[in-house]
């Protein structure tokens, strides 16, 4: 007789197909006919035999699961409630498998709610077949497990415990990729996409994650239609090992053909293109084509992408293009109360594509104990090129500070390169224009005289920025540094010229888990002219939430004769603060210090201190902060606490 070849079997688990393979013969059999059978003679009495097909079969109360003895304490009659344990897992037993376990268990689903014996022994058998799944995907071909209902010492509750045994772990003894060859001089970088190798454990979430790593790997490269089959793995039980074979299929590599639009023409193919960070005839690469589609939604005026790839002449790739249009309008609304601020309720109105392509035309109102605006801005996102904005508004304002009372109408524009929460860009810039004329009111330093001056002036103001931190609005490691340059013409009683300076730099800097030492500085200056020559609006002012905490909104710095403060040509400040996170949540002392000078460069004397207590609330859109803080060397007339809250941290 022929030995019988070995046998297989394909099951499924975690979206890997695997084929379980046996080794060695199976044993023959000779099957002699039967001898008959007498028919039985029917009792009446006797119990009914158990007809098939009609149902669940209704578990026997006097066992569990694994058909060990229930405690003679369980109620198998009421509902109860029952707590889950696990057994055995040991090294298994990682935070990420038992998380797993936890999220697709029964038993945990019902955990906390009462529930009869019946439905409990149900819900074991579906976790006992769980577990032993879970434990094959990880490699535990071997793995046993049982499961045992008990009552629970001292309570009514009943305990579930799962004990596994999982046994020794298969590993890989061969892994190939038939197919990737293929891809010629690009194959080792492919390869380098599936770290999974000869001698790893057999483990299927690695697999499966490696195998869309290699996906994706496949669009970077340029395979714009190039496949990843399904993973065949075959197990021999008998040496503990198993093959895998990932099978591939490149294609040619391709590259970029055109941008083409389908259904609403929210915007033409030459604004698609310049959204687009490539052009026709560059390299393949999904990652563009994915930063194409968040770049679309990233605009506010499109509420679903659809991208369709289509192969094109010469092997081309061209893009098919559907939006669905978001509502294009606005309305916003905001209340709030600021210590020296003064209550300000704002309300806007915003139509995002009134001038196409991505033409936003805001008109907005502002009424304050301390400030009424009036304005209409326009802003164009993505101007002539990518991430670049071009920006106008008209405004008329009121404003009426301790140190001044300015009645200003303003004319302004700019071109700039902004970051954001998608796309934190390294290196910033703006270049701009602004005519304002402002008629402001003050007083006499000295002799606290009331004036009044109308000042008519042109500024092009100008920055650039760099950021090398970890997050936008709460960063943890990296550092900042920004500049800023306003050259200034003002007629008043005469023409003159200045030029205002600020330079900021800031540091983060981790200590430990969940701690950041962060600090920052500010240096300014304004060269050219006397200090009562500038307009009052125009000076520098310090103190506040976002200056030197501790002190009132503008509070630092000189002041004239009835204790208001008058601004100055310079200023210096300084902050340190320890920001410590504990889950959401986070506490943040700090330390700020700071002065205003009338010298056109900061003397670093006389410096104002406050300290104090932050609290944080982390969000997903960033830290909501609360800071309490207090003047060291208060001088009289100064608040002994002052409260700040915003969203983002201080710096």
């Amino acid at each position: 007789m022929q030995p019988v070849s070995p046998w297989r079997r394909r099951v499924r688990i975690a979206g890997c197909a695997f084929l379980l393979a046996a080794t060695g013969p199976l044993r023959a059999q000779i099957l002699t006919p039967a001898s008959p059978v007498p028919e039985p003679t029917l009792d009446p009495d006797s119990p009914l035999a158990p007809l098939p097909d009609l149902g669940v079969e209704w578990p026997d109360l006097a066992t569990s699961a694994a058909d060990a003895p229930i405690a003679a304490a369980i109620d198998t009659a009421g509902e109860q409630r029952y707590r889950v344990a696990l057994q055995g897992l040991g090294v298994v037993g990682t935070p990420a498998f038992l998380q797993r376990f936890d999220s697709l268990s029964v038993l945990h689903g019902g955990e906390g709610e009462p529930a009869n014996v019946a439905q409990i022994d149900r819900r074991a058998r579906e976790d006992e077949g769980l577990l032993r799944d879970l434990l094959r995907a990880e490699g535990y071909y071997d793995a046993g497990v049982e499961a045992r209902v008990e009552a629970e010492a001292g309570t009514r509750r009943i305990v579930v415990t799962l004990a596994a045994e999982p046994g020794p772990r298969y590993s890989f003894r061969e892994v190939t990729t038939p197919g990737l060859a293929a891809a010629a001089g690009k194959a080792p970088t492919l390869e380098a996409a599936f770290p999974v190798k000869a001698g790893d454990p057999v483990d299927a979430e690695r697999v499966l994650a490696a195998r869309t790593a290699l996906q994706t790997a496949l669009g970077r490269e340029g395979f714009a239609f190039g496949t990843v089959g399904e993973p065949q793995v075959i197990v021999d039980h008998e040496t503990r090992t198993a093959t895998l074979a990932l099978p591939v299929t490149t294609g040619a590599a391709q590259r970029f053909g055109t941008v083409r639009v389908e259904g609403d023409r929210l915007f033409g193919p030459r604004h698609l293109a310049r959204i687009a960070r490539f052009r026709p005839g560059d390299p393949y690469d999904a990652a563009l084509v994915e930063d194409y589609r968040r770049a679309l939604i990233q605009t506010g005026l499109v509420s679903t992408v659809r991208i369709t790839s289509t192969p094109g002449p010469d092997g081309t790739v061209d893009l098919f293009t559907r939006l669905e249009p978001a509502p294009p309008r606005t309305v916003a609304g905001e209340l709030g109360y600021g210590t020296g601020e003064g209550a300000r309720a704002a309300l806007s109105w915003t139509h995002r594509n009134l001038i196409r392509p991505e033409g936003a035309v805001t008109v907005r109102g502002v009424l304050g104990t301390q400030e009424q605006l009036a304005g209409v801005a326009l802003r164009r996102s993505n101007y002539k090129a990518r991430d670049r904005v071009l920006s106008a508004q008209i405004l008329a304002s009121h404003t009426n500070r301790n140190a001044y009372d300015a009645r200003t109408f303003t004319l302004s524009g700019s071109l700039e390169r902004q970051s954001n929460i998608i796309w934190q860009k390294k290196w910033t810039w703006s270049v701009g224009g602004e005519l304002v004329a402002s008629d402001e009111r003050d007083v006499i330093r000295t002799t606290g005289v009331a004036r009044r001056r109308t000042y008519f002036i042109a500024a092009a103001p100008g920055s650039l920025a760099y950021d090398g931190t970890d997050d936008l609005l709460d960063p943890t490691r990296g550092y900042r540094l920004a500049g800023r340059l306003s050259p200034e013409l003002s007629l008043q009683s005469g023409s003159f010229g200045y030029a205002r300076m600020q330079v900021d730099a800031s540091a983060y800097v981790p200590v430990s888990p969940g701690v950041v030492i962060a600090a920052r500085t500010r240096i300014g200056s304004i060269a050219g002219a006397a200090r009562d020559r500038i307009a009052p609006s125009r000076r520098f002012y310090a103190g506040g939430g976002g200056s030197v905490r501790g002190y009132g909104y503008q509070d630092v710095g000189p002041v004239d004769i009835d204790g208001d403060p008058v601004g100055g040509r310079s200023l210096a400040e300084f902050a340190v603060e320890g920001r410590v996170r504990f889950g959401d949540f986070g506490v943040v002392p700090f330390l700020d210090a700071g002065n205003l000078y009338t010298s056109a460069l900061p003397r670093f004397t006389g410096l104002r201190y406050g300290a104090g207590l932050g609290a944080r609330y982390y969000t997903s859109f960033g830290p909501i902060r609360v800071d309490v803080g207090t003047p060291l060397n208060r001088r009289r007339g100064d608040a002994r606490i002052a409260v700040y809250v915003s969203l983002g941290q201080a710096f």
